[in-house]
């Protein structure tokens, strides 16, 4: 019999709640609760910059479906089509049946949330630096959702803190054949969901105690993801396409973290080309995420 951790983080239950003849996931549930949150969190953020805050509602509005789209667009991409939900003509766009990517979605809704600004005559560093802390938050709560749905787990673990996955979801998540046989693996959703609201609590601290020139906290909130990706990607067993004998998520993890840093030391240096060479870093990076990001059922 495979080992087992004596002391775990259970499965849980349920994965949602019935209201008459309608199914609700906290999947979806904590997802509307995130994207409530990063708008409510970037109000606040805007204003104190001296922004409009009520433009963010308006940007909001065109970049929660761009971003919700780019994210089922890119799983569906990147993802092997046997994990691909088939629904007739539309398995591609069933979301509730997950599969959304992280990176597709903050990639496309940031460049269409951009387009707003832009439309709006207002700064686009400013709104973005203003956003960072907010989707790291987002991303925290999301991430509650995979423990609800049994996805995001990593590699076998007997540690106290391992998180209990039933049979079911082990057939489903695509691991390898030889892991099947345990049931207690490393919450890799629980160490992202740390590290997301960690790393907010820093950039809002680098935000009011350091002078950093717009778009530096959002290059630093690219570069430190990115750079904690690195790390999930070494444990995580789900389906995944591989490179050189590593996830393909690792590289993409990877390249983020250095264009990251990049993008950072030129936005802090001053000079009308340095900044244009910025801001075509900026478009690159945000679209290399996009094309290249996760996979996995459920937000990779």
């Amino acid at each position: 019999m495979a080992p087992r951790s004596l002391a775990f983080i259970p499965s849980p239950p349920v994965s949602g709640f019935h209201v008459g003849p309608l199914f609700f996931h906290f999947y979806g549930l904590l997802y509307v609760i995130g994207i409530a949150l990063a708008i409510y969190i970037t109000r606040r953020r805007v204003a104190e910059a001296g922004g409009p805050p009520d433009l963010v509602y308006d940007i909001a509005v065109w970049a929660v479906p761009a971003g919700l789209i780019g994210a089922r667009l890119y799983f569906d991409v990147t993802t092997p089509w046997d994990i691909v939900p088939r629904h007739e003509w539309w398995g591609p766009l069933a979301i509730w049946n997950g599969g959304l990517s992280v990176w597709g979605g903050i990639a496309a809704g940031v460049l269409v949330g951009a387009w707003r600004v832009h439309r709006a005559g207002e700064r686009v560093t400013v709104f973005m630096d203003a956003a960072a802390p907010a989707l790291l938050v987002a991303q925290a709560i999301g991430r509650i959702g995979n423990y609800f749905d049994q996805q995001l787990f990593g590699k076998p673990s007997t540690l106290p803190w391992a998180l209990e996955i039933s049979r079911a979801a082990r057939l489903g998540a695509g691991m390898p054949a030889a892991d099947l046989r345990f049931s207690t693996f490393q919450p890799s959703f629980l160490y992202e969901l740390i590290f997301d609201l960690g790393w907010a609590a820093v950039l809002v601290w680098l935000g009011h105690h350091r002078k950093i020139r717009p778009p530096g906290l959002f290059a630093l909130y690219v570069a430190g993801y990115s750079g904690y990706r690195i790390f999930e990607e070494t444990i995580r067993i789900d389906s995944s396409a591989y490179f050189l004998g590593l996830r393909l998520n690792f590289f993409v993890a990877l390249a983020g973290t250095v264009a990251g840093l990049i993008w950072f030391v030129l936005s802090q240096r001053r000079g009308r080309e340095v900044a244009r060479g910025s801001a075509v870093l900026a478009i690159g990076l945000l679209c290399v995420l996009a094309a290249g990001c996760g996979h996995g059922v459920g937000p990779s």
